[in-house]
């Protein structure tokens, strides 16, 4: 005779076993009316679902979308689209059997991940005057900023501060101090500063100088009118001559070339009575 136990387990577990295998569906396949049936390989869907008579039929994910597992899905996923307007751009594109990988535009970096994928990103902080970057902002932390101190300073995009310029060690004389935020002011020194002055005014002078005198013989130089000429020669005439010089009018243009004929004239018959004397 069978002990006890062994009669309890033949009659109870063991049926309660069978119709758990024959209920359920192992891990490479899916459950369809009642039925177990194999999955599809990732990057591909059912097209016919399995029967008594055949298998599950199979087709690859249409482009822009994808199954990235082991499936009975009668569809595929669509491709996730990285939006710059999150912050994100494509680090891996999509293929049937994985999703678009997205990852931080340059100088953002990741808030929000879903498997593996960045679905959104914020730009790194911006260290400001007085203060430097300590740590570079990358695709997953933001920028560390610190502190200038002592004589030293640092606009904000430096990696370090830098010290104070002095300005004595130059020769120079100090026209603003340093601050952490900014660095000391340079200049020439007060007597420096006088002579170029100086310079600049005596340069001025001279200019003016030299411009003075070439106008004044530029004037000297400049021919005189022909009416000048006309009257120093009737100034020429014994006081008994009497000469008339009319102007440029148009009833006046036949008497001053009669006029001009006589001086003429009246020189050629001046010069013969020299020479007889």
């Amino acid at each position: 005779m069978f002990p006890l136990n062994i009669i309890i387990i033949t009659t109870v577990i063991v049926p309660l076993n069978y119709r758990f295998c024959i209920c359920g569906c192992s891990r490479a396949e899916y459950k369809i009316l009642n039925q177990c049936c194999p999955m599809c390989e990732p990057g591909n869907r059912v097209f016919w679902h399995c029967t008594e008579e055949s298998s599950t039929t199979c087709v690859p994910c249409p482009e822009f979308t994808f199954i990235d597992a082991s499936n009975g899905f009668t569809n595929c996923f669509p491709c996730a689209v990285c939006d710059t307007g999150q912050g994100v751009m494509v680090k891996k594109v999509c293929t049937r059997s994985s999703n678009t990988v997205c990852g931080p535009l340059e100088g953002f970096y990741c808030i929000d991940k879903n498997k593996g994928s960045c679905t959104l990103a914020v730009e790194h902080s911006k260290c400001s005057p007085g203060k430097y970057i300590k740590q570079a902002g990358t695709a997953s932390t933001d920028t560390v900023c610190g502190d200038c101190i002592g004589e030293t300073y640092s606009n904000g995009s430096f990696s370090s501060c830098l010290p104070h310029t002095k300005c004595e060690d130059l020769g120079l004389t100090e026209i603003h101090p340093g601050k952490n935020s900014s660095d000391a002011e340079c200049g020439n020194s007060s007597a420096e500063s006088a002579i170029i002055t100086s310079s600049i005014i005596a340069s001025i002078l001279v200019i003016s100088v030299i411009i003075s005198v070439f106008a004044y013989v530029w004037k000297k130089k400049r021919p005189r009118s022909d009416h000048t000429g006309i009257q120093e020669t009737a100034r020429s005439f014994p006081e008994h001559t009497s000469l008339t010089v009319h102007g440029e009018g148009k009833n006046d243009k036949r008497n001053s070339l009669e006029e001009i004929q006589l001086v003429t004239d009246y020189s050629e018959g001046h010069g013969k009575r020299s020479k007889q004397y």
